[in-house]
């Protein structure tokens, strides 16, 4: 019922492919219009809406390494970093 037709980004004005299986996607959730951005293009203009995250610098409390961590380490609380956290989990199961 779809055939793949090729389509020109209007952000990069490349060329892309808008596959068939990518039209019954778009048909079965009921979106009328076609892309107009490439993949690339769409991704790129998704992490632009996203903020970054601010990462914090620690010492993890079991090798000593630094550790980089998406929240503000406290004193009070031990910080790991991924491989002795993984460690850790790994050992509660």
């Amino acid at each position: 019922m779809y055939t793949d037709k090729t389509l020109t980004c209007k952000e990069c004005g490349a060329e892309f492919v808008f596959t068939a299986g990518e039209q019954e996607f778009y048909a079965e959730r009921g979106f009328v219009n076609e892309p107009q951005r490439c993949k690339a293009c769409r991704d790129a203009r998704k992490n632009n809406a996203r903020p970054q995250r601010e990462m914090f610098t620690a010492t993890c409390a079991s090798c000593g390494a630094e550790a980089k961590v998406p929240f503000q380490p406290r004193e009070d609380r031990p910080v790991y970093c991924s491989e002795c956290f993984a460690k850790m989990k790994e050992e509660q199961m």
